[in-house]
């Protein structure tokens, strides 16, 4: 492992915890704090080995506190022929707001869905089980993510595993339309203009796929293209944090981000179940 490298990224302070929710980091949100490069807390990133057994290695990202408890983690994937560099903004910012993300590379370029869903949930093991971040990280609090094939395996790998506290698919691509036994809580972004994924045969068939019971979203961006969560997106950013806090976190200060949603002549459509406070 490479030596943990800090970033200057945020405060860096210990935050105090809500009495009634144990999983609650960080101070009340804005939204201002969401839209911001980075959160409340100073973040380190550690690479992981090519060599690792089930997926094909990748970066960590970690809040360098060790004194606001442990945190949920997410890992992410990128799509079809793209490396964790096309979606590697979003590590230090999720991390900084209070997780540990895992930004994997896959073992091949060209895996399909069905891989990449097996392999975030490696990474995810990796992480509970072997990582040298390990003990900073609540196994029970989990969730994943991923760009087109990684957006299409984060669906997959919630449907394989629905102990996964959340999901958040991006401009997803996937065979599959039907995702009736998913039961993991999931918020999907697509791009009006995709013309690769287009919404109206991936990610709108999939949300509407999605029983209700399982709590569920999806955002669509005004004119985007499919490769809009591959440079630094203000809505990306701001709803995939706080769907991941509400549900891993069970932090219910972040449901005025999510019901009713955001309204904004950059968004063309956002639909919601609205978790339940």
């Amino acid at each position: 492992m490479a030596a943990a490298a800090a970033l200057a990224v945020g405060l860096g302070a210990a935050p105090a915890r809500a009495a009634d929710n144990p999983y609650e980091r960080g101070p009340a949100p804005t939204t201002s704090a969401l839209d911001a490069s980075r959160g409340p807390f100073s973040v380190a990133t550690e690479n992981v080995s090519s060599l690792v057994s089930g997926f094909g290695g990748g970066t960590i990202y970690y809040p360098t506190t060790t004194s606001a408890g442990t945190f949920g983690a997410v890992a992410i994937s990128p799509g079809f022929t793209a490396r964790w560099s096309s979606l590697s903004w979003l590590g230090p910012r999720i991390a900084s707001h209070g997780f540990v993300v895992i930004g994997i590379e896959t073992n091949t370029l060209y895996d399909q869905p069905g891989s990449r869903g097996d392999q975030l949930l490696a990474a995810l093991d990796y992480l509970t089980r072997q990582s040298s971040v390990r003990t900073r990280i609540d196994a029970t609090r989990l969730a994943v993510a991923g760009h087109s094939m990684g957006g299409g395996g984060s669906l997959e790998a919630a449907r394989t595993r629905p102990s996964l506290q959340a999901a958040v698919p991006l401009a997803p691509w996937n065979t599959t339309k039907s995702w009736s036994t998913l039961r993991v809580p999931t918020m999907i972004l697509g791009g009006e203009s995709d013309t690769i994924a287009p919404v109206a045969s991936h990610s709108i068939p999939f949300y509407t796929s999605i029983p209700a019971a399982s709590e569920k979203a999806y955002l669509e961006l005004n004119n985007a293209s499919h490769f809009f969560p591959q440079s630094v997106d203000t809505y990306t950013g701001r709803m995939a944090v706080a769907w991941l806090k509400r549900f891993v976190d069970n932090d219910t200060r972040y449901d005025q981000f999510i019901c009713p949603g955001p309204s904004s002549v950059s968004i063309s459509d956002y639909r919601n179940t609205c978790p339940l406070s």
